[in-house]
Order: C-alpha cells, then structure tokens, then sequence
C-alpha cells in the first residue's frame, strides 16, 4: 500500500495534479492531488525522504519530457505546482533536519533583466530535486549575489538572463563570485547563452532547461 501511495504522488508530480479542487488534468478529476495524498502518506508514518524521491521521480519525468518536447512550459509549470503543495508539507521536516537538503542553490536574474518565468521553473524543479533554494528575484545586483554567497557557504549560483544586452552584467557577477569566492560553482543559463559563452564567462557550466540545472547539480553534489 505504501509503494502504491508513494508512486501516485510521483504521478500527481508528474501530471500536475495539485488537490481533489483542481480541474487539471481533466481525466484526473475528483481525484487526490499531491497535497491530499502527501498528507496521507505522512498520517500512514511513511518518511519524508520517500515522499521527496516520489517528488524527484515526478520531476525528473516531466523534466525529461519537457526536454524531448513532448510537453511544453504550462505542463511543467502545473507539475512544479503539484509539487510545491508537497513541499508546503515537508519543509517542516527540512526545518528541523529530519530531511536533509542535498545543499543550497542561490538563483537570480541578472542586473538589468525583469524576466523570471525560467528562472522560476528552475528554482520550482530544482527545489522539487532536494535542494534548498534561495530565490533572489529578478534584476539582482552583483553586489546582491555576491552577499548570498557570503551568507551561505557552500552554495552554488544560478544565473538567468533572457536579454542579450545583460549579459554583460552576467559576466560582471560570474568574475566578482569568482573573485570573493573562488571555489564557488557557478551555473548559467537563459534564452542568449550557450556552452561556449559559459566557458567566456568563466561560468562552471550552462543549462538550457530546469532538467539540466538539477542535472548539473546533481553531478556536482555526488562529486
């Protein structure tokens, strides 16, 4: 029966179902969503770190999906919001070290750049993988991202900018990071970047979709 429960809470992820109320998807209505079932999973005494690998299973799904094109931004945004309902029940766990995060993911848009719905798509992927995200919205400053590093050792940096003209200010950051904090992984990533402008930047590496953030920080996590 726990398998079971478990598995739907990855379908409900991966689907986007996000409570009984929800007419999304329609063959899934009148059903329990993620919120009704996580609550369940935690009354029937199953872990938290189970519910989080159902939630890593249904992201990855859809990730993977969205990166084939087989499902496109409103898909995945409904499934992040599935999952931030189960998120609103486990964070409790995180808070008191019962769940531990795989590490800190500081994400921002760069100075001069008002665009956040792919930067909110990653930080909803990337928090639904295990990560402790610490959003620091659009149009950051340098001097922004350089103090959230500085209050949280260890993490690794996000960058988004969907505006050409901004990167200038992108590169600006990924050097005074790479200047203060010189251990610090930096990630790139948005609509004008690519591998080979990472590497000019000096960046650590460049996604061009959440599924190759958490990717990403995965592989740097188990290094």
């Amino acid at each position: 029966m726990n398998d079971e429960l478990i598995q739907q809470i990855g379908i409900c992820i991966e689907r986007g179902k996000i409570n009984k109320a929800s007419p999304y998807p329609g063959d899934m209505q009148g059903q329990d969503g993620s919120d009704e079932l996580t609550l369940k999973a935690l009354n029937e005494g199953i872990g938290p770190d189970l519910i989080l690998q159902a939630c890593n299973s249904g992201m990855q799904r859809i990730g993977e999906k969205f990166s084939r094109n087989e499902v496109f931004v409103p898909e995945l945004l409904m499934a992040a919001k599935s999952m931030n309902a189960v998120m609103a029940h486990l964070k409790p766990f995180f808070k008191s070290g019962t769940v531990r995060a795989k590490g800190k993911f500081v994400v921002g848009t760069v100075a001069g750049d008002l665009h956040d719905i792919g930067k909110n798509l990653v930080s909803m992927v990337v928090e639904g993988n295990g990560w402790e995200v610490i959003d620091l919205g659009v149009d950051v400053k340098t001097s922004k991202f350089v103090e959230a590093v500085r209050t949280n050792p260890g993490c690794i940096v996000g960058l988004s900018a969907l505006l050409t003209t901004t990167m200038a200010n992108m590169t600006k950051t990924v050097e005074e990071i790479k200047s203060q904090f010189p251990g610090t992984v930096v990630i790139v990533g948005g609509a004008p970047l690519s591998n080979k402008a990472a590497e000019q930047m000096h960046a650590d590496g460049y996604a061009p979709d959440p599924q190759g953030a958490v990717a990403f920080l995965n592989n740097v996590h188990r290094n």
